[in-house]
């Protein structure tokens, strides 16, 4: 199970979180949230147009530093899979589905 991780100056903390309902689906959690059975742990980028509407707000906002995003780490080699060229390509892009 994740555990909730929160930073703040030199302090970090680990929480392992308990609860009656424990999804993996980005959308359910958010609509739970919404309905307002509990917490949801969000990146900023999908909780944004919430936070804008008032539909959802921030807690805990002091422990939570911003996220500097993903990094892709792969062999550089001439001959690589046609498969990973393509994964780099969207990657790169911004893609959004």
């Amino acid at each position: 199970m994740y555990r909730w991780e929160f930073e703040k100056g030199k302090k970090a903390l680990s929480v392992s979180v308990n609860g009656t309902l424990i999804v993996d689906d980005v959308e359910l959690v958010t609509s739970a949230a919404i309905d307002g059975v509990g917490l949801a742990f969000l990146s900023e980028e999908h909780a944004a147009a919430y936070f804008a509407k008032g539909v959802l707000i921030r807690v805990l906002e002091d422990w939570c530093q911003p996220f500097p995003g993903f990094f892709l780490y792969y062999p550089s080699r001439r001959q690589q899979p046609a498969a990973l060229s393509a994964l780099i390509k969207i990657l790169c892009s911004g893609y959004r589905p």
